[in-house]
């Protein structure tokens, strides 16, 4: 029989903060559906464009030191 959630909760609560975190991360992909191969497909697709655009030289890269800067209103 499965174990009373609060129970798991409460388990689960005292992990360090980093198992903590892969555990929220594992649980929020259990609950995605597995990709169809259209889907597959379709990013096989769109990461070779983006690497063709990043080799090409057409995209301009950013650092994310830059973005983190911008998100947070910081100096890079």
């Amino acid at each position: 029989m499965a174990r009373d959630l609060k129970q798991l909760f409460r388990e689960a609560a005292e992990l360090p903060e980093n198992d903590r975190a892969a555990l929220a991360g594992m649980l929020i992909e259990s609950l995605e559906p597995a990709p169809t191969p259209e889907v597959k497909a379709a990013w096989s697709r769109e990461i070779e464009r983006r690497v063709r655009e990043i080799d090409e030289g057409s995209v301009e890269l950013v650092s994310w030191d830059e973005v983190r800067a911008e998100l947070f209103g910081e100096e890079p």
